[in-house]
């Protein structure tokens, strides 16, 4: 995990579920009011994260970069 001064970056790259999903938690929970963003391999550790930033009812963002999944995950909805 890195962290610089607007965002938290996960790499989560090459884990097995439910390890992403567990790192992004994680991050969520220490980042604050910044940003956090996953990057996973997979569409399973994408769509888990989503629905979990859903739950949380943060804002919630994906695009593919080069055959991975960047999930950027902002602050919570009023």
């Amino acid at each position: 995990m890195s962290d610089n001064n607007d965002i938290v970056k996960v790499d989560a790259r090459g884990l097995a579920c439910p390890e992403p999903l567990m790192l992004a938690k994680s991050a969520m929970n220490r980042a604050g009011g910044k940003a956090v963003e996953v990057t996973v391999d997979t569409e399973t550790a994408k769509g888990n994260i989503v629905r979990m930033a859903g739950r949380e009812k943060r804002d919630v963002e994906t695009r593919e970069e080069g055959g991975l999944f960047v999930v950027r995950i902002g602050g919570k909805k009023a």
